[in-house]
């Protein structure tokens, strides 16, 4: 199976004009192996996170980085992608989050201790199989859970300006820390150059909702991935399919609209593409169960969009 390699998986830019780490073919599996988030910086506990030549003397920042581009063959632009996240292998050994005078914190009095710059080391533990596809985050001696892991970067390079994989964010994909793309789903987003250029990294071994500090679980991860791709087909703004459901993402800021947009596109979807009538896709946002609204990254104080998405059970379709 194709791979990109750990050594390779350090580029900090959507930038189309980069020459492709791998070319494959629609429908085959390939293999990305990914750095954590500090590229590979911040391994001890109690580590330091603000003496970071990685992000503060490097420009673009040397941190959050990705794999890629990955050429698929035959791939236009305008055409959409359907890359499946077939399995995620996080490291054996472990993750790391950290805490600092950034993000909502920032020099609070009355959280001083939250905010002193800090590693935590979180330990990985194998479960029933012997690897970690079932295996557990252990926090501290008493609490531990369940690896749940996703893709926190995922992109294609755009038509023409170069961004940071970092802050790249908007209708290409990018930093948006959604943690629904993960093993068995797929994610759908439009190509804007031939080839389709993707770019893939930063994998969270765990997250909360909203990833509320600005670190989630960051690792280092085994990625196997596969790209169908639907010539031609044009949606306004990623999304996902599980096996149960459709989620329409959307990133902005404040949160209200980010939520709003969510519901329409995923409106939009129901009517498009399943024939459902506007006035029953409207109603059921509101008296649907099934219809969940996700906040996946929300860090105040972060040049960062809030990234929402609005999920629709299939059952219902």
């Amino acid at each position: 199976m194709k791979r990109i390699s750990r050594e390779q998986a350090r580029v900090y830019t959507f930038d189309r004009s980069l020459p492709p780490k791998l070319r494959v073919v629609p429908g085959e599996k390939f293999i990305v192996e990914t750095e954590d988030a500090s590229s590979g910086y911040l391994r001890k506990e109690g580590q330091s996170p603000l003496n970071r030549p990685f992000i503060d003397e490097t420009w673009p920042p040397s941190a959050n980085p990705v794999a890629g581009p990955i050429y698929i063959e035959g791939v236009r632009k305008g055409d959409m992608l359907g890359i499946k996240i077939d399995d995620i292998l996080v490291a054996e050994d472990q993750s790391f989050t950290f805490s600092a005078r950034r993000g909502p914190i920032h020099d609070s009095y009355k959280w001083s201790q939250a905010a002193e710059p800090w590693t935590r080391i979180l330990q990985h533990e194998p479960g029933p199989s012997g690897t970690m596809r079932d295996g557990r985050i252990r926090f501290n001696q008493k609490i531990s859970w369940p690896i749940t892991p996703f893709i926190g970067t995922i992109a294609i390079a755009p038509e023409r300006e170069v961004i940071t994989s970092i802050f790249g964010q908007g209708i290409g994909g990018g930093n948006i820390d959604c943690r629904d793309i993960r093993p068995g789903n797929t994610f759908f987003v439009n190509c804007q150059n031939d080839g389709g250029l993707l770019f893939v990294g930063d994998v969270h071994a765990s997250q909360g909702d909203t990833e509320f500090s600005g670190v989630a679980a960051e690792t280092r991860a085994e990625v196997t991935l596969a790209v169908e791709v639907i010539p031609g087909k044009k949606i306004p703004y990623p999304r996902i399919e599980t096996p149960t459901s459709l989620i329409a993402l959307y990133n902005s800021r404040p949160l209200e609209h980010a939520v709003s947009k969510a519901f329409f596109i995923l409106m939009e979807w129901l009517v498009e593409e399943y024939g459902m009538s506007q006035r029953d896709a409207y109603l059921q946002m509101s008296i649907n169960p099934g219809v969940r609204v996700h906040v996946y990254q929300m860090i105040p104080d972060m040049p960062l969009l809030y990234t929402t998405g609005v999920e629709f059970p299939k059952e219902c379709l």
